[in-house]
């Protein structure tokens, strides 16, 4: 199929919704810390065992210091350039930069005070004592003094601001102490500043036992050696946090190798956007620091507790089973571990290639579930040591810092193949590691592409061309995440493994891309960025649009990170209001309001926060497949697609990404069945109102508790360890409810849950339509759906809303009664 030659499709115009308001919209960085919030209340949540939440306390200060370099760093940018254009929301960059330092504020105390009230208290509890300096016996502060004195002091630089000293630099997210001294004869004291060494373990262990002092507390306790014949007048913790939105110009620059290294020197010396300082710091220091750095006062956040939590994330490794979640081991494949089944259902104890097994049927792989190593890894690793395989490609964002899928590229072309490798220098944060990479995959002789003028290609694609009996052959890898070993045992991610011709030709047009001159604009199955996956998920949403207004079933669910377009969301609200069903699991930023009335009261928003990030994208679109087409309609079919972009303008219009369709109706339901659970989550989901606010899910009285990451990890274990499932995700947990079908799906009507109802009006014209038709509506046993219609085609029709209800029994039965 050649998707260019699909028919544009006209949008649905409601009458009298301006789809321009900008009170449709929320705002983006609000809705991202809205998101960091509910990665707070993981370390919040008693629920969790306790070293769970110690992990959460780290993970949350990670994020909040990328998102303030990030996104607080590009407003005061903005700022300072004069920009005044508003955001869809109608906030100006002034307006927004004030309401995020205003949610932030709380946000860092809440964390605070939980290590403070809660976490501190509970280690305590369980032997986990993490002390005050003075706390310690005397025998121990004499040790420590001693640890002190010959393995921290020396590598301490105190930097001192006086007439004969400038201001010190002070690098991005480091600890430091600030520190007043007066010298006997003088009357003002001279700051100092000492940078807490990070090569140094930040929890000082006292012996042998998990009893711990903050590396901080060890050195302020010591001063009188670093600064000997002085008096210590006061000190105060305090970190920085700089701009990471320092950018050249590509268009002009003349080498991407050397743009990037010059990004990453700017980096180091960008301005300060925030400053965390201890809540009790003498105002003296306070003043210093503020002047000297340039910060305004909403700029300062005074905060009580240890300031930098990332460190404690090493208590984690304690051998304490009893305060942490139980391990977790990524699982083989069963499609690709020797347990493949033949016709008759007898074990074939052969141990066929990983190509052979892809010519067998494409195979999803579900990580963290499925082991990366065992899958992707073994993919490139057969692909550069067997002798038939011509060619190498692979598109790489992020890796990691011994990265074997590079080891392999090398290998594959030490073998002879040629191998061609797309190295984004411009993921943020990964430059360094990615410039290492490209250096040593040219000294190996491999056709390396830095990146595109203007694009970012964020694309998690890998190309195998092999030679084989009856020809080239091409083997194709799209996936969700990157090809990062260490990331993919804790991110959730899926990738499609597939020996699809059209799959394959595509992806060469994409690799040829990366090294030639131009990007073609005609695709045959996937949806490429920035060319043509606009335009196709548009096609889409209208689509449901149109299968809504003609009466047939129509529904739309999409899983993803971010959804952050204007176009998009406007394009969404249309269907809605068309009457097609839209279930957004969005993890984390989402522009978009569900249940305004008349407008998106069709829409659910949905996120996941559990062990694992979220990370995959999926897209289900029903295309009337509970309907019953005709031999002349060319709709009737699902269609499930997966890939590396999200519904953002930046995936969408400034990167270079890759979707693919899902047609194999085994992995439809396998992506079905996950789509399902995690909409029947009733443990780590959260749910979005009108006002952006989210909600947690909790199970009701009695009702079994549905974590959906813990079930995928059973049914990874229990198909891993079975000679007769060859899913990577049977996907057989019992499930409430018909919220996806597959594209092999026998069209039966659902089994009724509650065929008594209960009084769910209170009069009027809505009373009398649900009265008038009482027979062909029920309410399902759903956690996601209030309403269900009989069609007269024996099919269901599930629906979140009574307006949706009414407007659906009218149109399908006002006519025939």
């Amino acid at each position: 199929m050649d998707r260019a030659s699909e028919p544009a499709i006209p949008a649905y115009e409601p009458a009298d919704v301006d789809l321009t308001d900008p009170s449709l919209y929320l705002n983006r960085e609000l809705s991202a810390l809205a998101f960091q919030r509910r990665v707070l209340h993981e370390a919040l949540d008693e629920r969790n065992p306790l070293l769970e939440r110690v992990r959460f306390l780290a993970i949350i200060t990670r994020n909040l210091d990328e998102f303030t370099m990030k996104r607080i760093g590009g407003l005061k940018q903005q700022i300072e350039a004069d920009v005044t254009e508003a955001a869809p929301d109608g906030r100006t960059p002034e307006e927004q930069l004030a309401a995020v330092h205003e949610t932030l504020q709380p946000m860092l105390a809440t964390q605070a005070r939980c290590y403070r009230d809660a976490i501190h208290p509970a280690l305590a509890a369980e032997g986990i004592k993490i002390l005050d300096y003075d706390d310690a016996s005397s025998v121990e502060q004499s040790e420590l003094r001693t640890y002190f004195e010959e393995s921290v002091l020396p590598t301490l630089t105190p930097l001192s601001f006086d007439p004969a000293h400038p201001f010190p630099f002070i690098s991005n997210r480091s600890l430091s102490l600030a520190v007043l001294t007066r010298h006997p004869n003088a009357e003002d004291p001279t700051f100092t500043r000492i940078k807490i060494p990070p090569n140094r373990p930040r929890l000082v262990q006292l012996g042998d036992e998990t009893r711990y002092v903050l590396l901080e507390e060890v050195i302020r306790a010591n001063l009188d050696l670093l600064l000997p014949n002085v008096e210590i007048v006061d000190t105060a913790l305090f970190r920085l946090t700089r701009n990471a939105e320092v950018r050249r110009n590509q268009e002009i620059a003349e080498d991407l190798i050397d743009m990037v290294e010059d990004v990453l020197e700017q980096r180091r010396f960008a301005s300060v956007v925030r400053m965390e300082i201890a809540a009790d710091a003498d105002s003296r220091i306070r003043s210093t620091l503020a002047t000297q750095l340039g910060l305004d006062e909403r700029e300062i956040y005074d905060l009580g507790g240890p300031l930098d939590y990332r460190d404690l994330a090493e208590l984690t490794d304690l051998d304490r089973p009893d305060l942490s979640l139980d391990e977790w081991t990524p699982q083989h494949h069963p499609r690709l571990n020797g347990r493949r089944q033949q016709s008759f259902g007898t074990p074939d104890t052969t141990d066929p290639s990983v190509f052979r097994r892809i010519q067998d049927g494409d195979i999803l792989l579900h990580h963290p579930y499925h082991d990366f190593t065992d899958t992707v890894q073994r993919f490139l690793s057969a692909a550069a040591e067997d002798p038939d395989v011509l060619a190498v490609k692979a598109a790489i964002y992020r890796t990691a810092s011994d990265s074997q899928i590079i080891q392999s590229l090398i290998t594959a072309a030490e073998n002879g193949k040629q191998v061609a490798v797309m190295v984004e220098l411009k993921a943020r944060f990964d430059e360094q590691n990615n410039l290492e990479w490209v250096r040593k995959l040219e000294e190996n002789g491999i056709h390396v592409a830095y990146g595109t003028v203007g694009l970012k290609t964020h694309t998690k694609t890998a190309l195998v061309v092999r030679e084989e009996d009856d020809g080239v052959e091409l083997y194709s890898h799209i996936g969700t995440g990157n090809y990062h070993s260490e990331t993919a045992k804790g991110y959730v991610d899926l990738g499609l493994l597939t020996a699809d011709r059209d799959i394959g030709r595509d992806l060469t047009k994409v690799f040829n891309f990366f090294t030639g001159p131009s990007l073609d604009e005609e695709f045959r199955e996937l949806l490429i960025a920035p060319v043509t996956m606009r335009r196709e998920f548009t096609r889409y949403i209208r689509r449901e649009a149109q299968h809504a207004q003609a009466g047939r079933p129509a529904r739309i669910v999409a899983k993803m990170n971010g959804l952050e377009d204007p176009a998009i969301v406007a394009e969404l609200y249309r269907a809605s209001m068309a009457g097609v069903d839209i279930d957004l699991i969005v993890r984390d930023i989402c522009r978009l309001r569900p249940g305004l009335e008349g407008i998106s009261e069709n829409i659910s928003v949905y996120s996941l926060v559990g062990r694992f990030l979220e990370h995959s994208r999926i897209f289900y679109f029903e295309n009337g497949a509970r309907a019953d087409p005709g031999p002349e309609d060319d709709w009737g079919e699902p269609e499930y697609y997966i890939g590396s972009a999200d519904w953002m303008t930046r995936n969408l219009d400034y990167r270079v990404e890759a979707v693919t369709p899902v047609t194999s109706p085994e992995i439809q339901r396998q992506l079905r069945f996950t789509l399902e659970l995690v909409l029947s989550d009733n443990r780590k989901l959260w749910e979005m109102d009108s006002d952006g606010e989210y909600h947690q899910r909790y199970p009701d009285d009695g009702e079994r508790v549905i974590s959906a990451q813990d079930v995928l990890m059973r049914e990874a274990l229990k198909a891993s360890r079975s000679d007769d499932l060859v899913a990577g995700i049977p996907g057989d947990y019992p499930l409430a409810g018909d919220l996806c079908i597959a594209g092999d799906s026998i069209r039966q009507a659902a089994t009724d849950t509650a065929d008594t109802l209960s009084e769910v009006t209170d009069g009027g014209e809505t009373a009398e339509v649900l009265s008038t038709y009482g027979d062909r509506w029920y309410i399902p046993d759903s956690a996601v759906y209030d309403y269900a219609v009989r069609t007269p085609d024996g099919e269901r029709r599930y629906l979140k809303t009574k307006a949706g209800v009414t407007d659906l029994l009218e149109r399908l039965y006002s006519d025939s009664e």
